[in-house]
């Protein structure tokens, strides 16, 4: 399980330091790919395969189930870790997650997201007043 939030500048050859406290629980490589809200999403190889296996039993015969597939695996890259415990994140990732210099790193549960500090600052501002709003509301999903 991931989980925390720490803050690392990405290189300019695209090379950012994984904590060690996640690093650990990710074996010799992870997958990267585009995440939602305008992070990119990192997972560990079982985390990638339950992933995909989701996305593949969504309804292919439906346009917007296609797309999302596309725009999800089409950018995807298995990043090895190097000997400082850092990945290089393509150049194509990083535009899409509009990487420039600090960069945050967001534990989730069952993956990670690379966040633009900024952008991540913004959200977390944006939202953290309705948490006790969102929370109520997830009492409609069945856990």
């Amino acid at each position: 399980m991931f989980f925390g939030e720490f803050r690392h500048n990405i290189d300019a050859k695209g090379r950012l330091s994984i904590p060690a406290k996640m690093r650990n629980q990710c074996g010799e490589c992870v997958y990267v790919t585009r995440g939602n809200d305008g992070c990119l999403a990192l997972y560990t190889q079982q985390g990638w395969e339950k992933y995909y296996e989701e996305l593949q039993a969504l309804p292919q015969k439906k346009k917007s189930t296609r797309i999302f597939i596309r725009l999800v695996t089409s950018r995807a890259s298995e990043c090895e870790f190097d000997k400082l415990g850092r990945i290089n994140i393509p150049l194509v990732l990083r535009q899409e997650g509009h990487l420039e210099k600090e960069c945050v790193i967001v534990g989730v549960g069952d993956h990670v997201e690379i966040w633009n500090s900024e952008a991540w600052d913004q959200f977390y501002d944006d939202n953290k007043d309705s948490f006790d709003e969102i929370s109520e509301d997830l009492d409609e999903y069945e856990l």
